[in-house]
């Protein structure tokens, strides 16, 4: 079993749960710790993203659009990441090899 910490907290996973979340990078212009992250899950076939929290007034906006249930979250993430999406995107697609 490996651990991970985030954030300061000790997270046990195991490598079959390693395998599936595949990295497609973190923020370029940040110095590497706490940046917005790109992952695929393989195995569940999701993306995950690791963003800014919204503040209260993004909150307020995204709520125009219909609730945001407690299971889920509002995040924020640069446009300059476009490229680590895209390439999670192609992945997803079957149009990358990686």
């Amino acid at each position: 079993m490996s651990v991970i910490v985030v954030e300061h907290c000790a997270i046990h996973v195991t490598m079959e749960d390693m395998m599936a979340l595949r990295s497609f990078g973190k923020d370029p212009e940040t110095n590497g710790d706490h940046c917005p992250t790109v992952w695929l899950d393989d195995e569940k076939q999701e993306f995950v993203f690791q963003g800014w929290k919204a503040d209260e007034a993004l909150h307020a906006q995204c709520l125009v659009t219909g609730p945001i249930p407690d299971t889920e979250a509002v995040v924020r993430l640069p446009v300059r990441m476009a490229q680590q999406i895209r390439e999670a995107l192609d992945v997803a697609d079957g149009a990358a090899v990686r």
